[in-house]
């Protein structure tokens, strides 16, 4: 099944900043480029499937850092979130030096959950590569299930609209 075009639009003027706005859905995304190294791919010279959920975390921690909020501090503050669930689906394969652009927001926010969405682009074709998610649970230094952080809960308040 062929998924919706991913049209990203630079929210400033001169296309230098991190944000960008799907002109299909609408939706804010932050951006982060990368290449493919060598080590991601496999034998048939593609990335294996696996090492997506790696460029995702990328995107997830550079979200987090240009938000003045980077994961160290979150884990600093007594809180950690293991993934608890996510989903890839894929449309084309990325090659050994392949630059992209990972894309990441905040998605859906439960009292205990939250969840990141992720769409990867080839920067040459800007073809879409792939999207997926990844849920996590807040959890205590114990591994005890506690309500989301003050802090990133503003993080999903504040994400541009």
């Amino acid at each position: 099944m062929r998924p919706k075009p991913f049209r990203p639009q630079p929210l400033d003027g001169n296309g230098e900043g991190a944000y960008v706005r799907d002109r299909t859905s609408g939706l804010v995304w932050h951006r982060c480029d990368l290449r493919t190294l060598y080590v991601d791919t496999d034998r048939s010279q593609v990335v294996y499937h696996s090492n997506y959920l790696r460029y995702f975390e990328f995107g997830r921690a550079s979200l987090m850092r240009d938000a003045a909020y980077a994961y160290k501090e979150i884990e600093a503050s007594g809180f950690v979130y293991p993934i608890i669930a996510t989903a890839l689906s894929y449309f084309r394969p990325l090659h050994y030096d392949d630059a992209m652009h990972i894309h990441t927001r905040p998605g859906t926010l439960e009292r205990v959950k939250l969840q990141f969405d992720y769409v990867i682009t080839h920067v040459p074709s800007g073809d879409l590569v792939c999207t997926g998610f990844t849920r996590h649970c807040a959890v205590n230094a114990k591994g005890t299930p506690v309500g989301i952080d003050e802090k990133t809960l503003h993080l999903w308040a504040i994400f541009p609209k």
